[in-house]
Formats: C-alpha cells, structure tokens, sequence
C-alpha cells in the first residue's frame, strides 16, 4: 500500500498492492497499521457506508459541522470523480479542493479528513461507493455545500447535467456556510 500526497496535504490518494493473475485479483483493502504510517492517523473507523448511484448522480459537497466525519472512499463497481474541499477558515488551503478519479479498475482510495466537505459524481453507467467514517452519521449536524459553487469553482466531469436530491439542490454557498474555524 502507498499513500500519494494531492495539493493539499491532509488529503491522501491510497493505492493497495494488488496481486492479479488469470484467477482475478486479491489486494488488502484496509490495515490500520499500514493506514496510520501512511496517513499519520490513527483514529479509529466507526461505520461503513455503502451507496450505489447511476451516472450522473452528483452527491455532495457533504460534512458534519458537529461529529466531523474523517473518509476512507472507494469504489467497489463503475467509477467516480471524487472531490474534497477545504472547509477550515483558519487553514491556508481554505476553500480550495482536490478531485480523484477513483474506479475498480484503478483500485484507489481517498482519505479526506474531517474539517472537508465531501462530494462525488459517477462517470459510469453506475457505481457503487464503500467509505468508511471516523464518527457516526448525526442527520442534526449534517450540512450541504452547493455542487457548483462559483466561490469553490469545481471542474467536474460533464455528465449531461448531475441528478441532484432535494437536499443537494440547495445547499449553501462556501461564504455564507457553517464551516470549521
């Protein structure tokens, strides 16, 4: 397992060994261990989520102002445009973001850690998404950055238009808020 730095730091792309022969593959999706050397963090995951959309279904910019969720995202089926923003107003990365194309093929992992909001848009005809979280889900504390914040200014995929819940449709631009200090 290796762990490749993006333009902000905190934010990691995981790439696992892989050992394939004409049988398929076999690779160590997750070891703590391996995970906390690579990462520096060794807080405990607590909950595994796992969702499957069809293309482009655009779920995001999500985070927890209270019970921030660190993620562990990969795809399992298909492929995505995995987006991570910097939502912590004293950091020097502040509303800038980073973005991973992450598939089964590729076999890749993104660890966005709490403090970053957190989005993807599927580029296949469907995939299906694994992440792990360091805290539970708290519907109460859960906030929506909007998808095409011109503040943030995303480049994502062109899927024909994203297909949106209620809920991301109105989400609130960066400035206006509730973000990490």
């Amino acid at each position: 397992m290796q762990a490749f730095p993006t333009a902000i730091p905190e934010v990691k792309v995981i790439q696992p060994k892989v050992f394939g022969d004409a049988r398929g593959f076999f690779y160590e999706s997750f070891n703590a261990r391996k995970f906390a050397e690579l990462t520096g963090v060794s807080t405990p995951f607590v909950q595994d989520n796992h969702s499957r959309s069809v293309r482009g279904v655009l779920r995001g910019l999500h985070y927890q102002i209270r019970q921030p969720q660190g993620k562990l995202v990969r795809v399992v089926a298909g492929e995505i445009f995995d987006v991570a923003v910097d939502i912590r107003r004293n950091s020097p990365t502040f509303g800038k973001w980073v973005g991973e194309t992450l598939s089964s093929d590729n076999q890749r992992q993104i660890w966005v850690p709490a403090g970053f909001a957190h989005g993807f848009v599927v580029v296949s005809e469907f995939a299906e998404v694994l992440y792990k979280t360091t805290d539970y889900w708290a519907p109460e504390h859960e906030r929506s950055i909007i998808w095409n914040d011109p503040g943030i200014g995303i480049t994502w995929p062109d899927v024909g238009g994203p297909v949106l819940s209620a809920k991301d449709q109105v989400g609130s631009l960066l400035r206006d808020a509730e973000v990490f200090e």
